[in-house]
């Protein structure tokens, strides 16, 4: 690449720039001063040890951006921070499971088995308060015996999500207010079977599963606000937490 020495007026993608022979760091240029060939060569690399040319090529000058006319900044403050827990959790009668587990059925064992890469959340505010709702994906495997019977040991599954759901108090925040909250984390799966159903004639039997999964994040919920050269602090939006006569609905998109 070309000399880009503060003593060099020329800039060049050529070769090194010399105007002549001596300038090409102690070797003789390919051109030759007495060449009929320099004479006629065409400034194909100007400026450079393979050329006849010499030219002053400077580069654009930088545009400088345009000042600016005010000394404030905007953050982010934090509102609150809250560690939380969500509960997910349903009832599966035996008519869910494939192959269906007769009434009556003993069952042996219950594997739950969750997707945390498909959970689906949706959080919104309203006055004081974070609401989220979403699912979480499991595979339920469960082991039983027949009615009655202590062999054979069967197995049924089920692919199904488990509902949750939270609020929690988050006194200040507003539904303008932005909500920040990392991957869920499991902290417990626990599986009840046994549990009251109503079966497809309306009478209540024990024929279901309880499974639930208690899960853990944190809830950090932040507001754009304007600070000035003096540390004073000003909202975006002042009017961001007016109460309205009507209660806020929500309706949340499907997962």
């Amino acid at each position: 690449m070309g000399n880009f020495g503060n003593q060099n007026p020329l800039n060049s993608h050529w070769g090194s720039v010399c105007f002549n022979d001596s300038d090409c760091f102690g070797k003789k240029s390919r051109i030759d001063n007495h060449s009929k060939f320099k004479q006629e060569n065409k400034c194909k690399s100007c400026g450079s040890c393979d050329s006849a040319c010499q030219c002053d090529i400077k580069a654009p000058a930088r545009e400088l951006a345009a000042p600016l006319n005010s000394d404030c900044v905007l953050v982010n403050s934090v509102v609150g921070s809250k560690a939380v827990q969500k509960v997910a959790e349903t009832t599966l009668p035996f008519t869910a499971f494939a192959p269906v587990i007769p009434a009556g059925s003993t069952i042996r064992t219950v594997s739950v088995v969750p997707n945390l890469a498909g959970i689906t959340r949706n959080t919104t505010i309203i006055r004081d308060k974070v609401v989220n709702i979403g699912l979480i994906p499991v595979t339920v495997t469960v082991t039983f015996t027949a009615p009655g019977t202590t062999t054979p040991v069967l197995t049924a599954t089920l692919a199904t999500s488990l509902p949750f759901q939270e609020h929690t108090d988050f006194p200040g925040a507003c539904p303008e207010d932005t909500v920040i909250e990392p991957p869920l984390v499991i902290e417990g799966i626990f599986a009840q079977p046994g549990v009251p159903v109503i079966g497809p004639t309306g009478l209540v039997t024990a024929n279901a599963i309880l499974v639930k999964i208690v899960l853990r994040t944190t809830i950090t919920v932040t507001r754009q606000v304007i600070v000035d050269s003096h540390g004073g602090i000003c909202d975006v939006n002042e009017r961001r937490c007016e109460t309205t006569t009507t209660p806020t609905t929500n309706t949340l998109p499907a997962p």
